[in-house]
């Protein structure tokens, strides 16, 4: 599981039909620091996230287990929105 901040929206009128009803999201990497990478993904929404959250994204076949997902050509879904994260007792994001 990586964090990232959503940077911005994927619209695509065509799509197979499996992925009509999601909504997609690019996510720029986020190192453990908080520093931002020159890393960006386009994930599948799957709680509702929007521009400017810190995200949590599961990639690969653990992309595919969740309901939304299952049996689906997915990659990489947005699991949750960070409210906080600290490493060594020391906040690195706070929403």
């Amino acid at each position: 599981m990586i964090t990232g901040k959503i940077v911005g929206t994927v619209v695509a009128t065509n799509k197979v039909e499996t992925l009509l009803s999601m909504k997609f999201l690019i996510v720029r990497r986020m190192k453990i620091t908080g520093k931002m990478t020159d890393d960006y993904i386009v994930a599948v929404d799957g709680v509702g996230a929007g521009v400017g959250e810190v995200v949590l994204v599961a990639q690969g076949s653990s992309a595919r287990q969740t309901d939304m997902t299952e049996k689906r050509p997915v990659d990489a879904i947005i699991m949750g929105i960070v409210d906080t994260f600290e490493v060594d007792s020391k906040v690195v994001y706070q929403k």
